[in-house]
């Protein structure tokens, strides 16, 4: 669509910050950015935040790029490249271009501080700020037109979520107005909602700022020489000190699920939790919502094939996702998810297991709870996941167990 229906939408810019280094995801982190991390097979994390984006109408978007950026920088380009210049769309990678500094991004507010020249030079007056590195659907045009209605400066999407796991997050004080008194990184005792006992409010880290605000506030912290690195740190409690209209916006979840669904999959259990939830019969999220599409690279491969043998060479797929040019050649996987151009080779048994693009699956082999990321040849007969010592003396094992290969490596 072009920018000639809502007033909303033509005056406001996204911005969606990328840059994080995900730690806590070595090795798939290795050699990629968290938002780059592949996900479901043919996705990449940072692309349900686009199909969000795509789906709710916005078509100005701006990534701030930092870590490793050069494998998301070409996938933007490769599966995002669809916006015309001629109606006003774009999307664009911003990296560190030290305008403002000689640092490189400093927090999630100084990637933004740096980056206000873009923001003033279209003459915005809403900016959508988003993570690249969350699983959800979400309509971020109903929380725009909410931001306006209420006539707020910042709008905080939150998430309800029991006040005993709120701990782990920032969490959001309201009155029963749903305007914020407080924000509160991790807190011991987490705020309850007004009229919901045992429920707390979260930060999802979807922010609509006015522009003319954000601005003002950067230059009195600037002046004021206050630390402008974060948003949850610095700014937001900035603003709610200093009177600012700080409103919460209550999440409404476009997945048709009873339960809200919002996923950070910042570490390798969570990620592998999130993943394997794809294969169940209902999965929390749905992949297969044509109210609401996904939208990746689709590379030119052929179809996904099973391939039977004579005797007990029968290629099976069980209760698995199997992503386009993999063969799967009288082995059997099961309860797992093989991206593309993979090949699982006779006699070969994968199991609860996340197979990335181009992997070779040796014959006899055997794998079990483990993440194999690009480019890697399983020898014949070997066996990862079902010995915790032998494993963890050549690869990342996770607190739960989950075996991670990280990508382009050779067995000796």
């Amino acid at each position: 669509m072009a920018y000639t229906g809502s007033t909303s939408l033509r005056k406001t810019i996204t911005m969606i910050l990328a840059g994080g280094q995900g730690e806590r995801l070595f090795p798939l982190t290795k050699e990629r950015t968290k938002p780059s991390v592949p996900f479901g097979g043919k996705y990449r994390i940072i692309d349900f935040t686009l199909s969000n984006c795509l789906n709710s109408g916005l078509r100005r978007i701006f990534v701030i790029t930092q870590y490793k950026s050069d494998s998301l920088s070409r996938h933007l380009y490769e599966a995002w490249n669809i916006f015309n210049p001629d109606l006003g769309e774009f999307i664009y990678s911003i990296p560190p271009q030290l305008k403002t500094s000689n640092n490189w991004y400093l927090g999630t507010a100084n990637a933004v501080h740096q980056n206000m020249n873009l923001i003033e030079d279209g003459n915005y007056e809403n900016l959508l700020l988003l993570s690249g590195d969350h699983i959800y659907k979400m309509d971020y045009l109903k929380m725009i037109q909410y931001h306006k209605e209420k006539n707020a400066e910042l709008t905080i999407a939150s998430i309800e979520i029991p006040s005993s796991q709120a701990n782990r997050f920032g969490v959001i004080d309201i009155d029963e107005n749903y305007r914020v008194k407080s924000f509160i990184e991790k807190p011991k005792n987490p705020p309850e909602i007004p009229n919901k006992p045992g429920l707390s409010f979260v930060n999802m880290g979807i922010y609509v700022f006015s522009t003319s605000v954000i601005n003002e506030v950067f230059k009195k912290m600037d002046d004021e020489k206050i630390p402008s690195y974060d948003f949850g740190k610095d700014v937001i409690p900035y603003m709610i000190k200093h009177g600012h209209h700080v409103q919460a916006y209550r999440f409404v979840d476009e997945n048709k699920k009873a339960e809200p669904y919002w996923v950070d999959v910042g570490t390798i259990d969570s990620y592998y939790a999130a993943s394997m939830d794809l294969i169940n019969v209902t999965p929390h999220f749905n992949l297969y919502d044509n109210d609401w599409p996904l939208r990746t690279r689709q590379l030119q491969f052929p179809p996904a094939k099973t391939i039977s043998h004579e005797g007990e060479r029968v290629g099976r797929a069980i209760n698995s996702l199997i992503t386009d040019g993999t063969i799967i050649s009288g082995g059997l996987v099961e309860r797992s998810i093989l991206g593309y151009n993979v090949r699982v080779n006779s006699y070969s048994y994968i199991t609860d297991s996340i197979i990335y693009d181009n992997c070779n699956i040796g014959r006899h082999a055997r794998i079990r709870r483990t993440i194999i990321d690009k480019n890697v040849v399983i020898p014949e007969g070997m066996e990862i996941g079902f010995d915790a010592e032998t494993d963890k003396k050549r690869f990342t094992v996770s607190e739960t167990g989950i075996v991670v290969i990280p990508k382009n490596y050779k067995f000796k």
